[in-house]
């Protein structure tokens, strides 16, 4: 009966020496649990496949280091952060132009202050966490995807897998719940 190599031990013998069989069995190990996960967040199983393969691509090729020694996490945390990241990236469409608009857009509003920082100025006092509790599960969903995670009406609507229209509605529904909440 053949060993099971713990996680770290196969990590090192493809950074090491290349070792093709140990990068296929963390890819069985890991890549439905990461696929399954990814599923959870974007709606496009074509994106999330390729995501996958990108997350397992940079564990191949060394451009992803993992380092054993003093972390917190462990190797399943380590993929999951590889690979929303670049789901991020895939959903942005991150090449040079999407980088420049992003810079662009960024100088020309700097100084201005975004929605979320001009509520929760104003919410000095008030329940915020117990508003975002009372917000039903859609509204939140689109809350998580353009105020936490940042993304576009375009890029939050791939990633719930409903149109730009239904975010945009859904993102004015919340803010005016929220306002009127924490009133």
């Amino acid at each position: 009966m053949r060993e099971t190599r713990s996680d770290g031990d196969l990590l090192r013998a493809i950074a090491a020496d290349s070792d093709r069989r140990a990068f296929e069995e963390l890819y069985r190990r890991y890549a439905p649990w990461l696929g399954a996960r990814l599923r959870g967040r974007c709606a496009d199983a074509g994106i999330v496949d390729d995501v996958v393969q990108e997350t397992f691509l940079a564990v191949w090729r060394g451009s992803a280091r993992y380092r054993e020694e003093g972390t917190t996490g462990d190797v399943a945390g380590w993929l999951w952060r590889i690979g929303s990241r670049r789901l991020i990236d895939a959903l942005r469409g991150d090449g040079a132009r999407g980088r420049l608009r992003q810079a662009l857009g960024r100088l020309r509003h700097r100084d201005e202050a975004s929605a979320e920082e001009r509520v929760l100025a104003g919410v000095e006092h008030g329940d915020l966490a117990g508003a975002l509790v009372r917000l039903s599960p859609e509204l939140r969903a689109v809350l998580q995807a353009t105020v936490i995670d940042g993304l576009t009406t375009r890029e939050a609507a791939v990633l719930l897998g409903i149109p730009p229209g239904t975010v945009k509605t859904r993102a004015l529904r919340a803010r005016k719940q929220l306002r009127e909440e924490l009133a």
